[in-house]
């Protein structure tokens, strides 16, 4: 998953970056909301790791509500401090998929990555499910459409086999005949 981390502290940017660089992710940091803004314009992320509380026009709530008018898919967690829990919880409100207490535990975090990952992992498989039964339908629509369109070819040519068999202005064996090189044209 690549994912995003927007913090206005540098000592807590480095951290991030090396320990979930360290779990094999792909991580960007931004220094404020701003930036954030900027890369979520440029770079497809599936996760937003974003503080509540960061200097200038965009915070955490707003680079929340950013990320997900950029795509529902990406997901949001939240860093709070212990007495902005409240404002965590209306963040969760507003679309984030969690929130962590300062000081982050790391634990908790890759717990959480992980579901992410897993339920990222789900939703796609359910939609290549999808994507391959809607080729499926589709194919078992054209060929119930072949299969009806032979029927009634093959309707049509009994019909007249049987016009041709009980012609009663011929005889037996010219009405065989003539049934025959009808079969044989066909």
């Amino acid at each position: 998953m690549t994912i995003l981390v927007a913090d206005d502290d540098p000592v807590i940017r480095k951290l991030f970056k090396k320990r979930i660089s360290d779990e094999g992710y792909e991580v960007t940091v931004a220094a404020d909301g701003a930036e954030a803004a900027r890369l979520l314009d440029a770079i497809p992320f599936d996760v937003v790791i974003t503080d509540l509380v960061m200097p200038g026009e965009i915070g955490g709530i707003e680079l929340l509500k950013i990320a997900k008018e950029k795509s529902a898919d990406i997901e949001v967690i939240v860093i709070t401090a212990h007495s902005s829990v409240d404002t965590a919880v209306d963040a969760m409100k507003k679309g984030a998929v969690d929130y962590l207490e300062k000081p982050v535990n790391f634990d908790e975090l890759f717990l959480r990555l992980e579901k992410i990952s897993e339920v990222k992992a789900l939703m796609k498989n359910a939609g290549d499910l999808r994507e391959a039964m809607d080729v499926t339908e589709s194919s078992a629509a054209q060929t119930i459409q072949n299969l009806e369109i032979i029927n009634s070819n093959l309707l049509m040519q009994l019909e007249r086999l049987e016009e041709i068999l009980s012609d009663s202005h011929q005889d037996e064996f010219s009405r065989i005949e003539q049934a025959l090189q009808f079969l044989e044209s066909r």
